[in-house]
């Protein structure tokens, strides 16, 4: 049995009414929490956690209620800050890329292994499976209780004039990346001048010529405009990372018992409609991006290969950090 089966017998999340529906049971409820997310009320991730409310409303007949509070405002913006006052349970819950918690728990990095998987099945597989129920029980020990991961769509690069399509392209391309040792590894070794940088600078940065570019999932350069300081989108699917469902273990404690598992079960819920809906819609945001006048670029044939090849030669230096033992069930994973 997965940890998450287990926990969705014994355990869950409380929540129902939200700031962003507001709904009227939240005052009613008989436990009432206040979600945290980092990004606005109408992106991907606010409407999963709106989402999220709604059936956990649906599900406990509004007697476990939560209040989603989208654009950081309840951590200030700093996200490492929002993982320790969840831990400290200076936060009730927290929707949060799980990249950010590998400077915390560093087996995290495992998901954003470059080119480790092959397609979103296997993605979906991985984080809902054992290797992502491992994950998640390893942040008990910070005081965090996971519900569950829910996928991004895999990262590409954009640029202002470099169409990539070769591993050679890559070369001297000064990219913005978060601030991760894994994601500067991979460009590294691509040839290219990784810059760690607050996600709020990068416009601006692409705007005044400071960087050539910068990687995310397509959502990311649709809705931050980037189409207007970007001329190149280059399809390089690098990298995988997703978003963390969690309670602080005070809130998770808070619920009554009889409600945990028809939280667990929103939560499921809604992981399972959000990956759906990710998915159907990455073709349709960069047909729109093609629209506003970026070029889309694929690898050439037979190039992808030399590029996976040298981005998997920067997995032995995060096998102490992951962890040997969980790597290689990763690897093993994705391999069977």
């Amino acid at each position: 049995m997965t940890r998450r089966a287990l926990t969705g017998s014994l355990a869950a999340l409380a929540i129902a009414t939200t700031a962003l529906t507001g709904l009227a049971s939240g005052a009613y409820a008989q436990t009432s929490l206040r979600m945290a997310v980092p990004d606005p009320a109408g992106s991907s991730v606010g409407r999963a956690a709106t989402r999220f409310a709604e059936l956990v409303s649906e599900k406990t007949d509004g007697e476990v209620a939560i209040e989603v509070f989208p654009d950081g405002v309840l951590f200030g913006g700093d996200q490492n800050a929002a993982v320790n006052q969840l831990g400290s349970g200076a936060l009730d819950g927290l929707i949060l890329a799980s990249s950010v918690y590998a400077s915390f728990e560093p087996k995290m990095n495992a998901i954003s292994l470059p080119y480790l998987f092959a397609d979103y099945d296997q993605l979906q597989a991985y984080l809902g499976g054992e290797p992502g129920d491992e994950l998640l029980a390893s942040l008990d020990r910070f005081g965090i209780h996971g519900l569950g991961f829910f996928l991004r769509t895999f990262r590409d690069v954009t640029t202002r004039d470099t169409a990539i399509t070769t591993a050679e392209d890559f070369q001297g391309v000064t990219l913005r990346t978060p601030n991760n040792p894994l994601f500067v590894a991979l460009f590294e070794a691509l040839g290219a001048n990784p810059t760690p940088m607050a996600f709020s600078e990068v416009y601006s940065a692409l705007q005044l010529g400071a960087i050539d570019g910068q990687e995310n999932p397509v959502e990311v350069p649709y809705n931050n405009k980037f189409s207007e300081v970007q001329g190149q989108l280059n399809i390089t699917q690098h990298l995988a990372d997703s978003f963390l469902v969690a309670l602080s273990g005070n809130a998770w404690d808070s619920i009554p018992e009889e409600h945990r598992e028809a939280v667990q079960q929103a939560a499921d819920e809604m992981i399972a409609e959000h990956d759906a809906e990710e998915i159907a819609a990455e073709q349709d945001i960069i047909a729109k991006l093609q629209d506003e006048g970026m070029q889309v670029n694929h690898f050439a044939d037979g190039k992808l290969e030399r590029v996976q090849e040298i981005a998997r030669s920067i997995y032995p230096e995060f096998e102490d950090q992951i962890g040997a033992e969980f790597m290689q069930k990763s690897l093993d994973f994705v391999n069977q």
